[in-house]
């Protein structure tokens, strides 16, 4: 009986040593990107972007309410491409050239589903028990040369995302997750200080579709935001 109270006893100190060293992990991360207290401070953000793709530059901005409104638009070949959320629904204007009519028209749910991701601008880890998600810390592994500790997380709708936390730094260096089937790996590095806040300034994303880059021009924080951005024209 003795025996068996100790291998429980044991199995009961793995199982709190493993959870504190998630926790640790992620508080050292909360803490690299500038703190919780700062994080929670920022209300909106305005983002300036350049995306390489097949030899072309394509700039794009981001207007964000935190956790409740984004409007992202960008010019392909002279056309205006924009996304947006209000917060209730999800709407979009493509060119005629990627098979859109130019006029304002609802998203399909997983395209939305994908935007509305963009509202959370620090990640599934920031307060990821608020958020009811999940994270499972899966080893120590190499990204580009460097010790990373490879976090599982999982969201409270269920989906799952790999993120990989660098073990020096504790800055996000990648990340792993499926979109529409699809495997997409995103890395980040060029890290940045805007207002006591780290932002990664260089994202490249790979997926069977190829390489895109994604290279930060500008970034505000706490602008004041028009409401009126998010809604969709009538």
């Amino acid at each position: 009986m003795n025996k068996l109270f100790a291998t429980a006893f044991a199995a009961l100190v793995s199982i709190s040593s493993f959870a504190q060293t998630v926790d640790e992990i992620v508080d050292k991360h909360i803490a690299a990107l500038g703190g919780a207290d700062k994080l929670k401070s920022v209300n909106t953000l305005y983002i300036e972007r350049s995306l390489s793709v097949q030899g072309m530059e394509i700039p794009s901005t981001s207007t964000m309410v935190v956790n409740k409104a984004v409007r992202s638009e960008s010019t392909v070949m002279g056309n205006s491409m924009v996304q947006a959320y209000d917060g209730t629904s999800a709407w979009m204007v493509r060119p005629t050239m990627m098979g859109g009519t130019g006029e304002p028209e609802d998203m399909p749910a997983e395209q939305a589903k994908q935007l509305k991701g963009q509202l959370d601008p620090f990640g599934p880890l920031f307060n990821y028990k608020e958020k009811g998600n999940k994270v499972e810390l899966v080893g120590k592994e190499k990204v580009d040369k460097k010790d990373s500790y490879h976090l599982k997380v999982t969201s409270a709708t269920g989906d799952v995302i790999d993120q990989y936390i660098d073990a020096t730094t504790y800055l996000l260096t990648k990340t792993k997750a499926s979109a529409n089937g699809v495997e997409v790996e995103i890395s980040f590095s060029d890290y940045k200080d805007v207002d006591g806040i780290k932002f990664a300034y260089s994202m490249d994303m790979v997926n069977q579709m190829g390489n895109l880059a994604f290279i930060t021009n500008k970034i505000k924080i706490n602008p004041p935001v028009d409401a009126a951005v998010f809604k969709k024209p009538k």
